[in-house]
Protein backbone atom coordinates (compact mmCIF):
# COMPACT_ATOMS: atom_id res chain seq x y z
CA UNK A 1 0.00 0.00 0.00
CA UNK A 2 1.59 3.13 -0.96
CA UNK A 3 0.71 5.91 1.47
CA UNK A 4 0.54 9.72 0.69
CA UNK A 5 0.84 11.78 3.48
CA UNK A 6 -0.74 15.35 3.63
CA UNK A 7 0.58 18.16 6.37
CA UNK A 8 -2.70 19.00 8.20
CA UNK A 9 -0.95 22.50 10.06
CA UNK A 10 0.91 24.14 6.94
CA UNK A 11 0.25 27.73 6.65
CA UNK A 12 3.24 27.50 4.08
CA UNK A 13 4.87 30.82 5.28
CA UNK A 14 1.64 32.49 5.56
CA UNK A 15 -0.08 34.00 8.84
CA UNK A 16 -2.93 32.17 10.33
CA UNK A 17 -6.13 33.80 10.05
CA UNK A 18 -8.54 33.04 12.71
CA UNK A 19 -11.48 31.68 11.69
CA UNK A 20 -10.05 30.06 8.58
CA UNK A 21 -8.62 26.58 7.73
CA UNK A 22 -4.56 26.67 6.95
CA UNK A 23 -3.52 25.86 3.33
CA UNK A 24 -2.40 22.36 4.80
CA UNK A 25 -6.30 21.80 5.98
CA UNK A 26 -7.43 23.07 2.93
CA UNK A 27 -5.21 20.89 0.87
CA UNK A 28 -6.35 17.77 2.77
CA UNK A 29 -9.99 18.78 2.30
CA UNK A 30 -9.20 18.89 -1.83
CA UNK A 31 -7.38 15.90 -2.01
CA UNK A 32 -10.18 13.99 0.20
CA UNK A 33 -13.23 14.98 -1.80
CA UNK A 34 -11.48 13.26 -4.74
CA UNK A 35 -11.13 9.42 -5.11
CA UNK A 36 -8.17 8.22 -4.16
CA UNK A 37 -6.02 6.09 -6.60
CA UNK A 38 -6.45 2.21 -6.41
CA UNK A 39 -3.48 1.36 -3.76
CA UNK A 40 -3.23 4.53 -2.44
CA UNK A 41 -4.10 5.46 1.34
CA UNK A 42 -4.21 9.33 1.93
CA UNK A 43 -3.20 10.36 5.25
CA UNK A 44 -3.31 13.10 7.51
CA UNK A 45 -0.24 14.07 9.49
CA UNK A 46 0.78 16.66 12.17
CA UNK A 47 4.01 18.15 9.76
CA UNK A 48 6.30 17.41 7.48
CA UNK A 49 8.66 20.10 8.36
CA UNK A 50 8.95 21.38 4.86
CA UNK A 51 6.97 24.96 6.26
CA UNK A 52 9.34 27.18 4.45
CA UNK A 53 7.96 25.72 0.69
CA UNK A 54 4.63 24.36 1.97
CA UNK A 55 1.95 22.89 1.88
CA UNK A 56 3.73 19.78 1.51
CA UNK A 57 2.96 16.33 0.34
CA UNK A 58 4.91 13.06 0.63
CA UNK A 59 4.76 9.75 -1.02
CA UNK A 60 5.79 5.87 0.87
CA UNK A 61 5.43 2.98 0.71
CA UNK A 62 7.82 -0.26 1.88
CA UNK A 63 10.65 -0.94 0.06
CA UNK A 64 9.90 2.29 -2.47
CA UNK A 65 11.88 5.43 -2.84
CA UNK A 66 9.79 7.74 -0.89
CA UNK A 67 9.02 11.84 -2.04
CA UNK A 68 8.18 14.98 -0.64
CA UNK A 69 6.73 17.93 -2.72
CA UNK A 70 6.32 21.57 -1.36
CA UNK A 71 4.19 24.29 -2.88
CA UNK A 72 1.16 22.50 -3.26
CA UNK A 73 -2.02 24.24 -3.41
CA UNK A 74 -5.94 22.83 -3.34
CA UNK A 75 -6.19 23.56 -7.20
CA UNK A 76 -2.92 20.71 -7.56
CA UNK A 77 -5.30 18.19 -5.74
CA UNK A 78 -6.10 16.28 -8.83
CA UNK A 79 -3.05 16.26 -10.21
CA UNK A 80 -1.25 15.25 -6.45
CA UNK A 81 -3.45 11.68 -7.10
CA UNK A 82 -2.63 11.15 -10.65
CA UNK A 83 1.08 11.40 -9.15
CA UNK A 84 0.48 9.38 -6.31
CA UNK A 85 -1.47 6.83 -8.95
CA UNK A 86 2.30 6.74 -10.93
CA UNK A 87 4.20 6.15 -7.79
CA UNK A 88 1.38 3.24 -6.73
CA UNK A 89 2.79 1.35 -10.01
CA UNK A 90 6.13 2.12 -9.72
CA UNK A 91 7.74 -1.25 -7.60
CA UNK A 92 10.45 0.85 -6.69
CA UNK A 93 8.83 4.09 -6.18
CA UNK A 94 11.20 5.72 -9.29
CA UNK A 95 8.66 7.20 -12.25
CA UNK A 96 10.22 8.11 -15.50
CA UNK A 97 10.13 11.96 -15.65
CA UNK A 98 7.83 12.45 -18.68
CA UNK A 99 5.54 10.56 -16.52
CA UNK A 100 5.03 13.10 -13.28
CA UNK A 101 2.61 15.46 -13.05
CA UNK A 102 4.50 18.80 -13.99
CA UNK A 103 3.90 20.10 -10.54
CA UNK A 104 6.00 17.34 -9.43
CA UNK A 105 8.73 17.88 -11.49
CA UNK A 106 9.20 21.11 -10.50
CA UNK A 107 8.26 21.07 -6.95
CA UNK A 108 9.87 18.01 -5.37
CA UNK A 109 12.22 18.68 -2.21
CA UNK A 110 13.50 15.50 -1.59
CA UNK A 111 13.92 11.98 -2.42
CA UNK A 112 14.56 9.51 0.18
CA UNK A 113 16.10 5.94 -0.28
CA UNK A 114 14.04 2.78 0.81
CA UNK A 115 15.33 1.12 4.06
CA UNK A 116 18.02 -1.85 3.29
CA UNK A 117 17.58 -1.54 -0.35
CA UNK A 118 20.07 -0.10 -3.07
CA UNK A 119 20.76 2.88 -3.29
CA UNK A 120 22.46 3.94 -6.41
Amino acid sequence: MVRLHICMTCKAGMPAVAGEACVGARLYAAITALPAPDGVEVVAVECLSACNTGASVALSAPGRWSYVYGRMTPANAADILAGAAAYARAPDGLVPWRERPVIFRKQSLARIPPLGGPHV
